[in-house]
């Protein structure tokens, strides 16, 4: 005689369940904030480069330029700070991610958690939405710093949300970019200085500090269909800011759908990337 058994409680929570891996997700993003929040000197110096940018761009080099259709260095403030917002959660998802995945693969750290019954995808998924958690807390002191220097936003409270949504989404997407390259590298140092490779282009061939309309022909055509300036773009609409729309191509005047559309692409595919490269490794 057979006798079936239920399922119980235990069983809802066993290795490889939704609930179990969710529950894995927050003890390890709950971790890495731990480690974050434990050295201050982190979260400081992540946030006392773009202070110091925005200060030097708003009161040095403001006057120097010009926005057509604009009066002054005061519409530069306010046009240049959402490029500041998304240049940001750029270069802070990058630094975390990549170097401290680096770090933990290089420690034995990674062999640790791999001797616990804890999701895989955990250890990778957990450490991309600590970043986002730190990129929201950088955003609100970027939010103080744009105040002091003139910055607004115009058009209510719940477009900056949505603004300031996409921003925080475009940044969990390149966490998974960060990710990957913590996962391909051999030491933490070598993650930091893959960053500028990708980084660096991505931020300044964009229309974040200038119009594309600038730019050579194929480098504009960079600058337009740039994920980072699909969310800039996005951004300066949703916060009300002056806006330099006036390309004829379909990124100037789509870019709320373009900037969902490379969040949506880039987090997917670097997460099927990373997770790949995880398995591979025989982690």
């Amino acid at each position: 005689m057979s006798v079936a058994v239920q399922p119980g409680p235990a069983d809802a929570l066993r290795p490889g369940t939704a609930a179990k891996a969710a529950r894995d997700v927050v003890v390890i993003t709950r971790r890495n904030l731990t480690r974050t929040m434990r050295v201050p000197e982190i979260l400081i110096l992540s946030l006392a480069q773009p202070v110091l940018m925005v200060l030097l761009f708003a009161y040095v080099l403001a006057g120097s330029f010009s926005l057509p259709g604009s009066g002054g260095p005061d519409a530069y403030r306010e046009f240049m700070m959402p490029g500041f917002f998304a240049q940001t959660v750029a270069l802070a998802t990058a630094s975390s991610s990549s170097v401290n995945m680096a770090g933990d693969l290089q420690s034995g750290m990674v062999d640790r958690f791999r001797s616990l019954p804890m999701s895989r995808g955990a250890l990778l998924t957990g450490r991309t939405v600590a970043d986002m958690v730190l990129n929201a807390i950088l955003l609100a002191a970027m939010v103080v710093c744009a105040l002091i220097v003139g910055w607004r936003a115009h058009d209510g409270l719940l477009r900056a949300a949505a603004a300031f949504g996409l921003l925080l989404l475009m940044g969990y997407a390149l966490s998974w970019v960060a990710v990957l390259i913590g996962l391909s590298v051999r030491a933490p140092e070598a993650a930091a200085t893959s960053n500028f490779l990708w980084l660096f282009p991505m931020t300044f061939l964009s229309n974040a500090f200038v119009a594309p309309s600038t730019l050579p022909t194929v480098l504009r055509w960079a600058a337009e269909w740039n994920p980072l300036s699909a969310t800039v773009q996005s951004s300066r609409e949703l916060f009300g800011n002056p806006s330099l729309s006036h390309s004829g191509a379909w990124p100037a005047h789509h870019p709320l759908a373009l900037s969902l559309l490379w969040s949506v692409v880039i987090a997917v595919v670097c997460r099927v990337l990373a997770v790949r490269r995880y398995s591979a490794m025989g982690l």
